[in-house]
């Protein structure tokens, strides 16, 4: 998955303005402590990101 792909996905979830606002403020605890953004900028995969997002906020199991 590329990050431009995580992107879309995180916007068609939860609307573009708070795609951004979770992946800038949201600490998950699957990704070390760090942010959506932060895990990216790390170098965690964005399918790996992709799945703590889909796992800590609930996305149902056919929108992952």
């Amino acid at each position: 998955m590329r990050n431009t792909v995580f992107r879309s996905l995180m916007a068609e979830e939860f609307g573009e303005v708070r795609a951004e606002m979770l992946a800038r403020d949201h600490v998950f605890s699957a990704l070390g402590g760090l942010t959506a953004d932060q895990a990216l900028d790390a170098g965690i995969s964005p399918k790996q990101v992709w799945r703590a997002v889909c796992e800590d906020l609930d996305v149902p199991p056919e929108r992952r």
